[in-house]
């Protein structure tokens, strides 16, 4: 049984930081893409960014890039999202996914349904 949770969320000052932390566990986590998604009150859920099972290739959803960065550590069984220079419309819940696919290498434009194992959400609250 794969079992990811999210934790780091909070509220924080528009321009601010914050960084969001998912940790997996239940099967072999290196060798899986890792994806970041959030969703806003009465929204769908979106695409935030994504990495490679190796970290090698990354990805984000244009209004993120230059302000997130998705990292991974193997070792421990973690993905990060660093937020940076946050705004108000990047309040959302915040999850991440596992790929359902090994030593993949999924965009933006890879359909959220092959994203198979989801954790239970992170909210991030960005305030004026």
């Amino acid at each position: 049984q794969v079992q990811l949770v999210e934790s780091g969320g909070g509220l924080v000052q528009a321009g601010g930081s914050l960084r969001l932390s998912c940790a997996a566990s239940g099967r072999t986590f290196s060798i899986y893409a890792m994806g970041w998604f959030r969703q806003a009150p009465g929204m769908q859920r979106e695409f935030v960014a994504v990495i490679s099972w190796n970290g090698a290739y990354t990805d984000y959803v244009d209004s993120v890039k230059g302000r997130f960065t998705i990292s991974r550590d193997n070792a421990k069984s973690t993905v990060y999202l660093q937020m940076n220079s946050v705004k108000l419309e990047d309040t959302a819940v915040y999850f991440c996914a596992s790929h359902s696919t090994p030593w993949s290498a999924p965009s933006a434009g890879t359909p959220i349904s092959e994203y198979h194992h989801w954790g239970q959400g992170t909210q991030v609250t960005v305030s004026s």
